[in-house]
């Protein structure tokens, strides 16, 4: 989508929005020292020394550059190299090396740059007040050199500066501050941004890894249920009744075969994201197929109504609330007789309830582990509801509302 907007030159570029990539390394200092910026001091410092021999040729009225002039453009340059370690130092030390410099009467040059990259730098890592210090600290010995002490300072008959430079400088001053103020609010912004991304990254990686966990635990315990029921029944008849022992092994040859493709399915879903589904997923007009599959371990389903037209999600909800509630009857309930109930009278809302007749044969009837819960989030994820408890006749029932409209393009579709 940015990458379309951009190309289309419909919103400001990528980097704007995010961030150049260079930036997050003053991120770094988080979990370790932030690397020494050797080429860009390098360059600054070469820049500087180039810049102000340069710049003298056209001062005749200030100091000539001896060794003791070169040696403060080299350590007000070359103390940037420190200047992600210690910013604060670093731009009050540039600011001192370029005030001695200048009051020593040698020429105006690039020596200001070396404190504009310091002030910027202390500004953009949390050093406002410091920064701000410095700078100021630096005008105002420019201003009392240039206006009182300059009088005892080389060069030897030079005149007051007029106040209009001071202006100038001052307003220097004031750009590098403002510039850098603008590059701190950018940065923090950038920050905020990316962690919204990596925090919204996450929530979906969250959902996406409970919505796996929901289909893996659904169609396992599903298939478990009913292959635990047949190997219990084929180990009963093996040796009275071999023929129907056999009936209970192919049931469960059947049933593992379905379990693993079902598996394969979400697997596969997984290793691909984004692509289409293989097969498509299971919704309640495979209501049959799973009244049979409960028949099989030994529980006679009722079915109660039609199910309506349903959007892909909504429907794959459905048929695994009642794919999960009828699980657990066959798991916890002593009943042998289930009724699915569906209602969709008012066309907005469907109405789903499960019934067994009980008692049950725990303390976890209805199933208090991840099942109900699975349940409750499908629902919820819907805009539904799900209710779940005893009834007063001493069996159980779980009863899920499910919108039909609105809520019922959930995250599952999308």
């Amino acid at each position: 989508m940015d990458e379309q907007q951009e190309r289309r030159g419909g919103g400001p570029p990528m980097w704007w929005r995010h961030g150049p990539p260079w930036w997050n390394r003053w991120e770094d200092g988080e979990d370790r020292a932030p690397r020494r910026p050797w080429r860009s001091t390098v360059l600054i410092t070469v820049f500087v020394l180039a810049g102000s021999n340069f710049a003298a040729q056209g001062q005749d009225d200030r100091a000539d550059l001896d060794l003791f002039a070169r040696a403060l453009l080299l350590v007000a340059a070359g103390l940037l190299l420190w200047r992600t370690r210690y910013p604060v130092a670093v731009v009050f030390g540039t600011a001192v090396a370029a005030t001695v410099y200048l009051g020593a009467g040698y020429p105006y040059g690039p020596v200001f740059v070396a404190v504009a990259v310091a002030c910027f730098n202390a500004i953009v890592t949390g050093h406002r007040r410091a920064a701000w210090a410095a700078v100021g600290v630096f005008w105002v010995g420019h201003a009392l050199v240039a206006h009182w002490l300059y009088q005892w300072l080389p060069p030897s008959g030079d005149s007051a500066a007029p106040w209009g430079q001071e202006g100038v400088i001052a307003a220097w001053v004031a750009a590098i501050v403002a510039v850098s103020e603008l590059a701190k609010i950018r940065r923090e912004q950038w920050a905020r941004e990316r962690a919204e991304r990596a925090q919204a990254a996450r929530r979906r990686a969250d959902e996406e890894r409970l919505r796996i966990a929901r289909e893996l635990h659904d169609v396992l315990a599903h298939s478990i249920s009913v292959i635990n029921v047949q190997a219990g029944v084929g180990l009963a008849l093996l040796d009275t009744d071999p023929e129907q022992a056999r009936t209970a092994l192919t049931t469960i040859k059947a049933k593992s075969k379905e379990a693993l493709g079902e598996v394969r399915q979400v697997l596969d879903t997984l290793r691909t994201p984004g692509d289409a589904p293989r097969t498509p997923a299971p919704g309640l007009d495979r209501l049959p197929e799973l009244v049979q599959q409960a028949a099989s371990a030994g529980l006679t389903v009722e079915v109660q109504g039609e199910p309506p037209r349903l959007p892909p999600g909504t429907d794959l909800a459905a048929f695994r609330i009642v794919q999960e509630a009828l699980t657990n009857v066959v798991r916890h309930s002593g009943s042998r007789h289930a009724r699915v109930h569906l209602d969709h009278e008012d066309a907005t809302t469907l109405r789903l309830r499960i019934d067994d007749d009980g008692p049950a044969t725990g303390a976890d009837a209805g199933g208090s582990g991840n099942g109900l819960a699975g349940m409750r989030e499908r629902a919820a994820a819907l805009g539904g509801t799900i209710e779940a408890g005893p009834r007063a006749d001493g069996g159980f029932r779980v009863l899920a509302v499910l919108p039909l409209k609105g809520a019922a393009e959930t995250k599952e579709d999308r």
